[in-house]
């Protein structure tokens, strides 16, 4: 068995992961923000953006399992993007309880202007670009370990 050692202090609050993860995000998202504002979206709206423009149509449930979303959280952000026209929403004819979630044209046509927000983010980060794929792929590993069920 291995000893883990936490310091002199396990609760010290600049030792804790999860107030870095908190901050950074904080932080991180006030960056998108501005950059977002332009374009009617938040950035849980810009994450469901993303979604969609990596394959469309998806159904809610694809989309809540892939941004690891409860329905009830994504359900009014899919409102509010249908109704600034980014997408739409349909029942499956064939399974009334599939919502079939589709880029509209301008939803399409946002993706252009949104390809030059991760240029401005890294910018504006001031990090290499092999920095931010180091980071994005631990971070993934803490993702992995905190949402599996063993």
């Amino acid at each position: 068995m291995t000893t883990i050692d936490l310091g002199d202090d396990p609760l010290a609050l600049d030792r804790q992961v999860c107030f870095a993860l908190s901050v950074a995000s904080r932080a991180v998202i006030g960056i998108y923000r501005p950059l977002l504002e332009p374009h009617g979206l938040t950035h849980p709206q810009y994450l469901v953006m993303l979604a969609l423009w990596d394959r469309s149509p998806r159904t809610a449930r694809d989309l809540c399992r892939t941004l690891h979303a409860e329905p009830a959280t994504l359900s009014p952000m899919l409102k509010r993007l249908e109704t600034i026209g980014y997408l739409t929403r349909a029942r499956n004819r064939s399974d009334e309880r599939e919502l079939r979630i589709d880029l509209t044209p301008a939803g399409h046509a946002l993706r252009r202007e949104a390809e030059k927000i991760p240029y401005k983010v890294v910018e504006r980060l001031g990090m290499e670009v092999a920095e931010l794929q180091t980071l994005h792929s631990a971070l993934s590993r803490v993702i992995a370990a905190a949402t599996s069920d063993g």
